[in-house]
């Protein structure tokens, strides 16, 4: 499955309630990020979404601890998730991509 998950935090952090609230939320991201990447999954991270290929487990578990990860830096979290599930295939995080740049291609050739 390929699950594509865009994660976000608001309010103060549980830690520091009294701390002023940031506007931006890369710091939180890159969390969530980092998770991710440390999964050893196939992954992508785009301007709104990180996706994510594996199997339901492994996918939802890396899902569950960027979320963790995120929530340490405010009292509220936002999960954003779309999933692909196509059982018995694997390597479509950058297969359904080609298969688009292909009909591209063929249009412009």
């Amino acid at each position: 499955m390929i699950v594509a998950f865009s994660v976000a935090t608001s309010g103060p952090a549980p830690d520091t309630p009294d701390a002023p609230v940031s506007d931006s939320v890369s710091e939180a991201v890159a969390a969530a990020v980092r998770v991710v990447r440390e999964s050893g999954l196939p992954h992508e991270t785009t301007a709104m979404f990180t996706s994510v290929e594996g199997e339901w487990d492994e996918v939802m578990d890396v899902v569950k601890r960027a979320t963790e990860a995120v929530g340490r830096y405010g009292s509220r979290v936002s999960l954003v998730l779309k999933a692909d599930i196509r059982p018995g295939w694997t390597g479509q995080i950058a297969a359904k991509v080609a298969r688009v740049e292909e009909h591209l291609a063929a249009e412009d050739g």
